[in-house]
């Protein structure tokens, strides 16, 4: 099994989105080169109606235009990112996203791509418990196991 093989299997059994993009940042945008299940499971699109677009598909009205310049200021830099933000999914239904996006580098330290951590999130009421992230809490977006019957015996 090849590296990339490994890392495939591992972000298909992942319960968090992952997105992979190239570092093309001016418009349309970087371009989807991976999504894994998880990604298609939160938005509603299949892989191939994503790959070869960019992330900014799923942004819509709601999406808070100062955190995206936020967002690109970071990745501009090659710095890695982590922020919530109004996406939308392929129904039209808006959901809050916590997006961590990280830069990778090759051995050069050329930058090379960027990867998306992506959870849907909803708001907590009250105070935060530990800092800005504190306030949000995660939502499954895992389909839940397909009910078997015991085999008789």
């Amino acid at each position: 099994m090849t590296v990339e093989d490994l890392i495939r299997t591992l972000a298909e059994a992942n319960d968090t989105a992952i997105v992979l993009t190239d570092t093309s940042l001016g418009e349309p945008g970087p371009t989807i080169l991976y999504v894994n299940p998880a990604f298609c499971r939160m938005t509603g699109y299949e892989a191939h109606e994503v790959v070869g677009r960019s992330p900014r598909m799923l942004q819509g009205a709601r999406t808070n235009r100062l955190v995206l310049r936020t967002l690109a200021r970071a990745l501009r830099e090659g710095k890695p990112f982590s922020g919530c933000v109004v996406n939308y999914r392929k129904s039209g239904e808006q959901y809050l996203c916590q997006v961590d996006i990280e830069p990778l580098f090759n051995r050069a330290g050329e930058l090379e791509h960027f990867i998306a951590f992506e959870r849907e999130v909803k708001r907590r009421r009250g105070r935060p418990a530990k800092g800005a992230l504190g306030r949000f809490e995660a939502v499954s977006n895992r389909q839940p196991a397909p009910k078997t019957n015991p085999s008789p015996a």
